[in-house]
């Protein structure tokens, strides 16, 4: 397993684009691959599911690695997730922009918040529209006990690459009027397009990993 993680993580290193980071999708992989990768110099895991994520970062707690939470989050796991995780790319409405900032306060955190934003019609997913951003942005810059620091996207199931190209290059825009410096967009089948429009936070699961063990719902 070792020999054919660190194939493909050769492989991904040797056209990595200049000005992103990797953020290794390890849901659904055990904290023995999770060790793997993190031998090769990798810090930062994203995971979309709490009860999943614990005992994993419990096992792995000697290798100092950051941990970045990438699935909804549901209002009733806001403490859990303030907790256990140093950066939020899931942040979709005002209400739990408040909510994490108080209870980040209350639990002596410092969470980074990326807002998670629907620039395309997309029933399955949620996010702010550019509109509702812009409205309720003076009230988000002012939250306590946390960072927004850029903005997350992830392309409608089925949207041609060249048009996912499009939507990326809307988000990087929308993040630089804002004056946020990260963009957390592009995953396994489309990272190429996603750093060709400037993303800074590459979400790679599959193509590092392999096919996940179990599907984790999120939470």
């Amino acid at each position: 397993m070792t020999a054919l993680l660190e194939q493909r993580w050769q492989q991904l290193r040797s056209d990595w684009p200049t000005g992103a980071k990797l953020l290794a999708v390890s849901k659904g992989h055990p904290a023995e691959s999770i060790r793997a990768v993190a031998a090769f110099g990798q810090l930062d895991f994203g995971e979309s599911r709490l009860q999943e994520a614990i005992p994993k970062q419990e096992l792995l707690a000697d290798l100092g690695l950051r941990w970045h939470f990438i699935g909804r989050l549901q209002s009733n796991k806001v403490r859990g997730v303030v907790r256990a995780f140093s950066v939020i790319h899931s942040v979709d409405s005002l209400a739990l922009a408040e909510r994490i900032a108080r209870i980040a306060v209350e639990e002596d955190r410092h969470p980074q918040l990326l807002l998670q934003v629907k620039l395309r019609e997309d029933p399955n997913k949620g996010g702010w529209s550019a509109e509702a951003l812009d409205q309720a942005w003076t009230q988000l810059k002012s939250l306590p006990g946390v960072s927004i620091v850029g903005l997350m996207t992830m392309a409608p199931q089925g949207l041609p690459l060249e048009q996912r190209l499009g939507l990326f290059q809307d988000c990087r825009a929308l993040a630089d009027r804002l004056g946020l410096p990260e963009c957390s967009m592009g995953m396994s089948g489309d990272w190429r397009e996603a750093a060709a429009a400037g993303a800074t936070w590459l979400r790679l699961g599959s193509v590092l990993f392999g096919t996940r063990l179990h599907q984790a719902p999120a939470g």
